[in-house]
């Protein structure tokens, strides 16, 4: 379907609203929004370019989630937040990760990429299953969390903390929490 002939606010501003108040170009485009159209509005304050292919609608309220919503949007949306970013994001553990974790699809290994500040990525294909939501930004279910915490190098309270409140608030059975 091609884009619109012309530019469809309404359709950019629902967007936008689900991503805690960003859009890519790509998203716009799909809209009827060319490039020159964002700079302009850009330039009469509508939009902020956040980074290269990213923009923010100016007038929407800041949300807890967007540094990781502008993350998840450079990573195409393929990425998954993982590891400690997960804990913190299911509320499992008292851990504030300084650096998000998120993983992206094993064919990303072999690009160059120019990864964001505060980011680290790990590589893995994701089944169906392993995937939830938190919010705004996609995130490893908690048992899949639980497994990939088992694997890196936690310290063994947080991840012991973390297997019980999961336990406890009946988010994993005792059988798929690491052993």
């Amino acid at each position: 379907m091609p884009p619109p002939s012309f530019p469809d606010w309404p359709s950019l501003l629902d967007l936008a609203v689900s991503q805690s108040g960003y859009f890519t170009t790509a998203q716009a485009g799909s809209l009827g929004f060319s490039p020159e159209l964002l700079i302009h509005h850009t330039h009469a304050a509508r939009l902020v370019r956040v980074r290269r292919g990213i923009y923010r609608v100016r007038h929407l309220p800041s949300q807890d989630d967007e540094d990781l919503v502008v993350v998840w949007l450079w990573s195409a949306r393929a990425g998954v937040f993982s590891c400690a970013t997960a804990l913190a994001l299911h509320d499992l553990s008292d851990i504030l990760p300084n650096l998000a974790d998120l993983t992206l699809p094993m064919p990303w290994r072999a690009r160059r990429l120019r990864v964001p500040d505060g980011v680290v990525l790990h590589h893995a294909d994701l089944a169906a299953e392993d995937r939830t939501w938190v919010g705004n930004v996609p995130v490893t279910s908690v048992a899949r969390t639980l497994r990939d915490c088992a694997a890196a190098p936690l310290p063994p309270d947080v991840l012991q903390q973390a297997t019980e409140q999961a336990v406890r608030r009946g988010l994993v059975s005792r059988a798929e929490a690491p052993g």
